[in-house]
């Protein structure tokens, strides 16, 4: 009996599914993955764009950068307490828990400087040289060096909107993230986190800048 019931619910979802990709009007939509291509993701605006007339760039917003910057700092701290501990206070410490608790402060100070790393990784599209491309050198000569972070704007073909929901122990949200899709029917992801509201505003304006369709399986409509 569940069974049954659970097999009609997918089958359900199913049709509605290749119902939404018939509306693309587009054989590469039926064909690319619509799957998360960055698992996980933030439940809050990790990234903000700025618009310029030729340039799009994704800047950390301040939220994400506070995130990172408080593991940086605690895990900064915990040494430095160690050091007062024992030196000025004239606590006695153990060698065993000098290094416990200087690995935690070691691994807080990584976590942190990864995270700032990442949240200020430059994303741009810039219309001038014609490239899109992730890190801080200028896109074309990035793509030199690492192509699977860089491509041609004229070889963007519509931008992918994916919705995922992340599971963790006690609670659960929903991650959004952006992918360009290729002509050759390849993705490469943009951005993801999980303000949704910045998302959907963000691939509107995106959309706009390229001249290309957003693809959204649960959107009503995508701009031509």
């Amino acid at each position: 009996m569940f069974k049954k019931f659970f097999r009609k619910i997918a089958h359900n979802h199913h049709q509605t599914l290749q119902s939404r990709l018939e509306e693309f009007d587009d054989p590469i939509a039926k064909r690319i993955d619509w799957s998360p291509l960055k698992g996980g993701g933030t439940n809050f605006k990790t990234h903000t764009l700025v618009k310029d007339i030729y340039r799009m760039s994704y800047k950390a917003s301040k939220g994400a950068l506070l995130f990172g910057a408080v593991f940086a700092v605690f895990g900064a701290g915990i040494p430095g307490w160690i050091l007062y501990e024992n030196f000025i206070q004239g606590y006695s410490i153990s060698h065993t828990e000098n290094l416990i608790i200087g690995g935690f402060g070691v691994l807080f100070l990584g976590v942190g400087i990864f995270m700032l790393k990442r949240f200020t990784n430059p994303v741009t599209f810039d219309k001038h040289i014609g490239f899109f491309g992730k890190g801080k050198k200028e896109p074309e000569l990035y793509g030199r060096d690492n192509p699977k972070e860089a491509l041609r704007i004229s070889d963007i073909h519509a931008l992918q909107l994916v919705t995922e929901r992340v599971k963790g122990d006690k609670s659960s949200y929903f991650s959004y993230e952006i992918n360009i899709v290729t002509k050759d029917g390849k993705r490469m992801n943009v951005i993801d986190h999980g303000d949704h509201q910045s998302i959907y505003e963000d691939i509107q304006t995106l959309s706009t800048f390229l001249d290309v369709p957003i693809w959204h399986l649960n959107a009503k409509t995508n701009r031509a």
